[in-house]
């Protein structure tokens, strides 16, 4: 992972993760539905029907992590070996071994979810969520001694994706007692994004320099900037994530006829929901002037 690509492939991965996740959890607001337990029915009956149960999220994350795991292996010349033959004996590739782990993690957290959701009979949402949870701890851990050896601007761009990281460790978190919850989901998503592009901006900042020139670790004014590229980093997603909302209900609202349908059954209930305050209103009063006129027939002579 200590090249371009190595720093590239896996932050487009991630983009296209969150891309995909936004997409789905804004569908799943606008029609106020389960993002885990989907009432959507089924596009295709029959022999296709399974096809779309699949746990495509599951598919992609082994996916990616097998591509990643081979390309890792790939990289190190003479073959990626744990120990040396010398006495006494040491430790080779440290770094390369932790982009090692965090591959199989990766692919192990994709296992899971497709054992989850097309294996079991009935799917296991904690499952899924405290994998995920437990992968990101262990990144985390991963990440912190990966920058050991590291300062200047190398040390700052690792510095921000650990905040990134730690952010999501603690949102995935909470999600184990809320599952469900669009706020969270949405927080979720913008922070994948954030991962993603922050890793894509790291390669080029790292190996190849718009200008040409490498960065310099001794100058005050690049770490300011990474700060600050950082910064429009996040600004960009969330305006992105907005962006696909904004879409997906006007597309949806434009194209589904179960929106409209919803949208139109809302002002009955808010106009009868009035209605019926109004005559609580209108029975307590009654109730109270036949209190009144209780207490007056007993008080009089």
């Amino acid at each position: 992972m200590g090249t371009f690509a190595g720093h590239l492939y896996p932050g487009l991965f991630l983009v296209f993760y969150g891309l995909y996740q936004a997409i789905v959890v804004s569908k799943a607001a606008i029609f106020n539905d389960s993002l885990l337990y989907s009432s959507c029915p089924l596009r295709n009956k029959g022999r296709w029907a399974r096809l779309w149960k699949l746990s495509y999220r599951g598919l992609l994350k082994m996916v990616t992590g097998s591509l990643l795991i081979a390309y890792e292996i790939s990289c190190v010349t003479g073959g990626l070996k744990l120990m040396n033959r010398e006495l006494p004996p040491r430790f080779m590739f440290p770094k390369q071994w932790q982009h090692l782990t965090m591959f199989i993690l990766l692919s192990l957290n994709g296992c899971v979810d497709v054992t989850s959701k097309n294996l079991l009979p009935q799917r296991c949402v904690l499952l899924e969520k405290g994998t995920l949870v437990l992968t990101f701890y262990v990144l985390l851990l991963l990440l912190v001694s990966h920058v050991q050896d590291s300062s200047g601007v190398e040390l700052q761009i690792h510095s921000l994706l650990i905040l990134v990281v730690f952010l999501l460790m603690l949102v995935l978190t909470v999600e184990l007692w809320a599952p469900d919850t669009f706020y969270l989901l949405m927080i979720e998503t913008l922070l994948f994004l954030l991962m993603g592009s922050w890793l894509i901006q790291a390669a080029f900042i790292l190996y190849r320099p718009v200008t040409g020139y490498p960065w310099q670790d001794d100058d005050i004014s690049d770490i300011m900037f990474i700060t600050t590229f950082f910064c429009w980093h996040l600004m960009i997603n969330a305006l992105c994530l907005l962006g696909i909302y904004g879409v997906s209900f006007f597309w949806h609202r434009c194209h589904s006829p179960n929106l409209k349908l919803m949208v139109t059954k809302e002002a009955p209930y808010a106009t009868s929901t009035v209605g019926s305050l109004y005559n609580l209103l209108q029975e307590g009063e009654q109730a109270e002037k036949e209190e009144q006129a209780l207490l007056l027939s007993k008080s009089s002579p």
